[in-house]
């Protein structure tokens, strides 16, 4: 009689809401094992019913990915328990909506702490438990403002830039070695997730994702996919490869559409109310059966992806079409040969 075959082991950081919780399920609804780390264990525990109901198996890990230590022990918890872990995938985050000058330096702190030293500690620590198995994959969640900055985002922006620049390092390294261990980026559009209701806001206004919007479960699958096949980078999204591919083409161009299109793009016609808590420095728990955002009437449940090689060679290849083009165009309008 054959034996069942080993279900698998994902690591999930800021797996208790918004995209985190949306990839959880989709690794549950193919039998892996999910170990779901994240601040509220109220959260944690209901996305672990989830995972469970789906037909995985869950474990919950309250763990401040800012505290290297904590995250350690978390990987060797999941070690000991399940005997290894496949994939780890870096997703916690935080973030401060508002102008660069109003936010204070323990908030630029918090935020590097936790949404650029939370993916390095996490791929630290995977690392080290693949490198002993000989196998495994890293995915470092990123976004189109890794490459393109926008206003009111100024922590966010440079933690998620840091983290693309601390990714390539490494990659390097690992290629030096001849590392078994695959390292993959997958950036995303905006998403509809509740952190625009309990991320610090110091606007008057409450802050919105800069349309268009998409399903967390739509971003899930392509990440899903994407942590399978592992490439260098993955962008999510058509807005994230015009916004990437826009910025690296016309920087100066792309900073004055931001300036005119992404600040008020980012805030909702909503006054922020004064009871308004925000999950900075500690959990938030809003409802734990709701896993989207106020945007769900204009958000996308469909959504593509595409390698950063493959969209480069896209338009390496439109770039060639145009210059060509631009050659022939005088030949035949002077019957040239």
């Amino acid at each position: 009689m054959r034996k069942p075959l080993a279900r698998r082991t994902v690591v999930i950081t800021g797996g208790s809401a918004g995209v985190g919780r949306a990839v959880a399920h989709s690794f549950a609804r193919r039998g892996w094992r999910v170990a779901l780390l994240a601040r509220g264990r109220r959260r944690l525990d209901s996305v672990a019913a989830e995972v469970r109901a789906l037909g995985g198996e869950a474990m919950v890990l309250p763990t401040d990915v800012a505290d290297a230590a904590a995250v350690r022990r978390a990987a060797d918890q999941v070690t000991a328990a399940w005997g290894g872990i496949d994939f780890w995938i870096n997703n916690a985050m935080v973030t401060v909506f508002g102008r660069a000058e109003d936010a204070t330096p323990e908030e630029y702190k918090r935020v590097t702490e936790v949404t650029y030293l939370g993916q390095v500690h996490g791929t630290l620590t995977a690392l080290r438990h693949m490198s002993e198995r000989g196998r495994g994959t890293i995915i470092c969640i990123g976004s189109a403002l890794a490459y393109r900055s926008i206003p009111l985002q100024a922590a966010y922006c440079g933690a998620k830039s840091a983290t693309r620049g601390f990714v390539d390092s490494l990659r390097c390294e690992l290629l030096h070695d001849n590392s078994p261990v695959k390292l993959t980026m997958v950036h995303l559009p905006a998403v509809n997730t509740p952190q625009f209701s309990w991320a610090r806001c110091k606007m008057d206004r409450q802050p919105r994702p800069v349309a268009p919007v998409f399903a967390p479960e739509a971003i899930a699958e392509e990440i899903y996919h994407g942590a399978l096949s592992a490439p260098r980078e993955l962008w999510i999204g058509m807005p994230t490869v015009k916004t990437i591919i826009g910025g690296m083409a016309m920087p100066g161009l792309t900073d004055r559409m931001a300036a005119s299109q992404a600040y008020d793009g980012q805030l909702d016609s909503g006054a922020v109310p004064l009871s308004r808590k925000d999950n900075l420095f500690e959990p938030v728990d809003l409802d734990e059966g709701v896993n989207e955002g106020r945007f769900s009437a204009e958000s996308s449940g469909s959504v593509g992806s595409i390698s950063a090689t493959g969209a480069r060679m896209i338009v390496a290849g439109a770039g060639m079409a145009v210059l060509a083009a631009s050659r022939l165009l005088p030949r035949l309008k002077g019957g040239g040969r």
